[in-house]
């Protein structure tokens, strides 16, 4: 009788009340239970102001439940300090607006992790960082400072950014908005290989959880999928589940946009 190894989640969420960022007195999602284990690639879908975004940063213990218990690594989220550091670095944060620091070059932006949570000096970082942009074909623009980037290559910046420190857990809000045709399928694909085991990190699975407002994109029999909606968090389940389910939100989530008639 072969014996079944236990995989404790790297994300637990039990009874979590998720408040706005923007106002705490604002709930946007009640009762939230969620579990991720290791390896998995979650889709959190729902339409605008949902609460994607809210449950990302309390997903990545940037901010504490209004009520309930979320866990990260099994370390409880609003007891996160310094002497939890080291569980708080396994996990990557992409924001949806990349959150670059313009004054800085592309390459001093990713270098950032490296230089404040490890001490590295700057010629230490620097071949590290030089490796990394290789892997995200931004290794042109190192010396160029956001502003002058498009939004494609900033986007892709954040990416490397949270990379940087080789985390186990990537969360990513929103990744694909604002992008073209080519960055979004170059960013699927590369997502894909972070979560089958990219060749920089050694080969090792990475878990991942992304936020989205079109299901379409995300397309795969082996992601897992929830809906956000009227302050409400429910699993959908595999893609089957989301193309069978009579759900009215999911399937709106599914639909092409509507044409603009100018």
């Amino acid at each position: 009788m072969s014996e079944t190894t236990f995989h404790p989640a790297i994300i637990e969420m039990r009874g979590v009340q998720v408040a706005a960022l923007r106002d705490a007195a604002l709930t946007v999602l009640a009762d939230v239970n969620w579990s991720v284990l290791p390896g998995e690639f979650w889709v959190l879908a729902g339409p605008q102001h949902s609460g994607k975004s809210d449950l990302l940063l309390h997903a990545a213990g940037l901010m504490t439940p209004a009520a309930g218990s979320c866990r990260v690594f099994g370390c409880a989220t609003a007891a996160f300090g310094e002497a939890q550091l080291a569980d708080r670095l396994r996990v990557g944060f992409v924001f949806a607006d990349g959150k670059l620091f313009n004054q800085l070059t592309l390459a001093e932006n990713v270098a950032l992790p490296l230089r404040y949570q490890k001490n590295l000096a700057s010629a230490e970082a620097a071949r590290a960082v030089e490796v990394l942009l290789e892997h995200l074909e931004l290794a042109p623009f190192a010396a160029f400072t956001p502003a002058s980037l498009s939004a494609n290559w900033r986007r892709r910046a954040a990416l490397a950014r949270a990379l940087i420190l080789q985390p186990e857990l990537l969360l990513l809000d929103n990744p694909l908005g604002g992008l073209d045709g080519h960055h979004r399928s170059w960013l699927v694909q590369f997502l894909e290989r972070l979560w089958r085991g990219h060749e920089h990190f050694g080969g090792r699975p990475m878990s991942l959880v992304v936020t989205t407002g079109d299901l379409r994109p995300w397309r795969h029999p082996h992601r897992k999928f929830a809906l956000l909606d009227k302050k409400k968090f429910s699993v959908i389940g595999g893609w089957a589940e989301v193309e069978s389910t009579c759900n009215r939100a999911v399937q709106e989530l599914l639909a092409e946009p509507a044409a603009i008639t100018l």
